[in-house]
């Protein structure tokens, strides 16, 4: 694997073995990276084999995945692995800004637009000009304005608020989502065309619960950066503690931990990592019994049916029909999802 693999060690080593070895810290650290790319498992590496393909052409793309799992990591990476990486890396949460100034955050405005604009200012798509820009919660843009994004998306061009003069930058654009596009766009709730602006490239970032082999050496960069910060020492984690840590399903991902890691931190008085266990049991037994996520629901439903229909995709009597969706979604769902036929 490239660089930007954050560990890359052997994992053939048990969760005892975390007691007397930790693992070795990543060579290189990403400057302003909330978190690293680090593990080994399967569906990190083919992300990983994602990234490393698209990052040195100009396409857009697309990051799908469940919130906490490191989307705008993933953006960040693709930016520090173009051509652009010298240039501005311009993040936007389409769901954090208002509705109503969301249009003067991204396209700018001019002097005297509208009250309270005493100056000109330049948007997001400005900032971004020679660099990528990253428009995060995409799902949550307004649809009165989606024309106007979808334009400077394909023209590269637009005018501030309040201005005439048409702006041409050059810009990248990824963007970033946690909810099903192509459902919203089936109920009228997000424009088609801009849909297949934006899906160009799309990439899936796997839950921490698929990538359980990845939370040892997580867990060991969030302690360790954590105790750096806190000017504390911290050189072993219990193996014990370790398993617990392996076996909890995360339901808030990369983030859940890395919140969690830092408090086991805070709350350690020596060498050791103290991992309040209690908390995690205390969790699973909140969980009421056949408990399951969303996804996890729809990945069962899916394969039943695939089972019944002896997986048989399309057609009049295939899963599709009797899931009343398209055969191009049931198979881009399975893909989603990691759900393919048994080999026997």
């Amino acid at each position: 694997m490239s660089n930007i693999t954050g560990i890359t060690s052997n994992h053939s080593n048990s969760v005892k073995d975390f007691e007397t070895q930790k693992p070795r810290m990543p060579d290189a650290q990403m400057a302003g990276s909330p978190m690293e790319l680090i593990g080994e498992s399967p569906s990190l590496r083919r992300v990983l084999q994602q990234v490393e393909t698209v990052a040195p052409t100009d396409s857009a793309v697309l990051v799908l995945g469940e919130t906490g799992t490191g989307k705008e990591l993933v953006a960040r990476t693709i930016h520090q692995l173009s051509w652009r990486c010298h240039g501005n890396f311009v993040a936007t949460n389409c769901a954090s800004i208002p509705s109503g100034l969301l249009e003067s955050e991204l396209f700018g405005y001019e002097r005297g637009a509208f009250t309270g604009a005493i100056a000109q200012n330049l948007g997001r798509f400005e900032q971004a000009d020679k660099g990528t820009l990253f428009l995060d919660e995409i799902a949550d843009f307004p649809i009165e304005l989606q024309p106007k994004l979808l334009r400077a998306l394909q023209e590269h061009e637009f005018e501030r608020l309040g201005g005439r003069r048409t702006i041409h930058v050059d810009f990248r654009v990824v963007a970033a989502t946690n909810r099903d596009l192509q459902q919203m766009v089936n109920e009228g709730r997000f424009r088609n065309d801009l849909y297949y602006r934006i899906n160009v490239f799309p990439i899936e970032v796997p839950a921490l619960r698929h990538r359980c082999s990845d939370i040892p050496k997580l867990a060991w960069y969030f302690a360790k950066k954590c105790a750096k910060r806190m000017n504390k020492r911290i050189e072993k984690i219990r193996s014990e503690d370790m398993a617990a840590l392996a076996d909890h399903s995360w339901p808030g991902n990369i983030r859940e931990l890395q919140n969690f890691i830092e408090r086991s931190v805070i709350l350690s008085t020596d060498s050791v990592l103290y991992v309040p266990v209690e908390e995690l049991n205390r969790a699973r037994a909140n969980t009421r019994p056949g408990m399951r996520t969303l996804a996890e629901a729809e990945r069962e439903h899916i394969l039943q049916t695939l089972r019944e229909t002896d997986w048989v995709v399309g057609g009049l009597h295939g899963a599709s029909t009797m899931l009343g969706v398209k055969r191009t979604t049931l198979l881009d769902k399975m893909r989603r999802l990691g759900i393919s036929r048994p080999s026997c």
